[in-house]
């Protein structure tokens, strides 16, 4: 055999052992891969990369990004139709949903407290009546040692020191949770600044993103803010009880956070708000959180993928949601959402129904 022909069976013997390393390394022979892009809410960002993460590891054909941007980025993502799924705290109102021709389906996949957390040294319990974090947000109570805090927090040394309140920068779905609470109990609030998105805050500095209202209080003494159960858990920070409904002081806990939860039936367009739950183990500012897909996919292949993703999310996923801070969903509302899958398909009629839910491989 001369050299040239040599080289030859060599050169084309590395094209094959490099196409087969390639076969091997993606999706299984044979199988089409799909991405799937979403973005938008921070507060369930830990989770939903955790179940896309574990889904990619038992399906290496569906590849899930998922950009934590913020309820209000997510809703527009999804208007603009920049991405395949988007995510929101606040769900979608019907007049967003209107923009989109190709329909919204809104699935709710998890719910979770939005805690005061705080950073006071030596103050290691801390409980918050509504007067007391309603006139914190107003900007009236601005000492630690306001006798509004002090009425509920009598053996403790408060210090006579300023609160620093930190809120979102951006638009936030976890903003707007907060602020229907808030607009619920007082109706000072609900004057001014009222339910938003982004409000006009009469107070506080503002940090973006679940994670960074977390950092900031972290790092700045006589701070407190508003966050997601699980991003406080994350960063170690103390949480205060707050009064409930029904005048008790109640420690966010999942407990509570289901109990809250149980007072509520889902309705048939799956969007349910609890401003202030009943009962008196109820934690007071818990939320369900909403997965925003479109009822029509161009593509037949990211139809039935998506449904097999959420599925998955609603069967195995629901499973990891505590250990992480976040509350799984009742169990008589899944079959409910599950059924809500079927109004997702491709453009040209509908999506093959998705394969029951595996276990991802640990």
């Amino acid at each position: 055999m001369t050299s040239i022909a040599r080289r030859a069976v060599y050169g084309a013997s590395a094209l094959l052992i490099v196409a087969l390393a390639g076969c091997s390394a993606g999706a299984p022979s044979g199988v089409k891969s799909v991405k799937l892009q979403g973005a938008g809410a921070s507060f369930p960002a830990p989770l939903y990369n955790k179940w896309f993460k574990a889904y990619n590891a038992a399906h290496p054909e569906v590849q899930i990004d998922y950009q934590s941007v913020g309820s209000g980025s997510g809703v527009k993502a999804v208007i603009d139709k920049t991405v395949d799924f988007g995510a929101s705290d606040a769900a979608m109102s019907d007049k967003e949903m209107e923009q989109v021709d190709v329909g919204v389906q809104l699935l709710p996949m998890t719910a979770g407290s939005i805690v005061l957390a705080y950073n006071i040294p030596d103050i290691d319990t801390l409980s918050l009546s509504r007067d007391a974090y309603v006139g914190i947000f107003l900007g009236k109570v601005t000492k630690w040692n306001d006798p509004a805090i002090a009425a509920t927090n009598k053996d403790a040394k408060l210090p006579d020191s300023d609160i620093h309140v930190v809120t979102r920068a951006d638009s936030s779905g976890t903003t707007f949770v907060f602020t229907k609470h808030l607009s619920t109990v007082s109706a000072e609030f609900a004057a001014s600044p009222g339910v938003n998105k982004m409000p006009n805050w009469p107070v506080g500095s503002k940090s973006k993103g679940n994670e960074g209202v977390a950092g900031s209080i972290s790092t700045t003494p006589g701070a407190i803010g508003y966050m997601e159960y699980g991003y406080a858990v994350g960063a170690k920070l103390k949480m205060a009880k707050l009064e409930n409904k029904a005048g008790k002081l109640i420690e966010p806990t999942i407990e509570a956070a289901q109990t809250s939860l149980a007072s509520i039936e889902m309705p048939d367009d799956l969007v349910a708000w609890l401003p202030d739950p009943d009962g008196d183990g109820s934690y007071p500012i818990v939320t369900y959180t909403w997965i925003m897909a479109y009822k029509k996919y161009a593509d037949p292949a990211k139809a039935k993928a998506l449904k097999e993703v959420l599925t998955y999310c609603l069967d195995e996923g629901q499973k990891q949601s505590a250990a992480l801070g976040y509350v799984p969903l009742p169990t008589t509302a899944v079959p409910k959402i599950k059924a809500a899958l079927d109004n997702i398909e491709a453009a040209g009629g509908e999506a093959p129904k998705p394969a029951a839910a595996e276990e991802p491989k640990q």
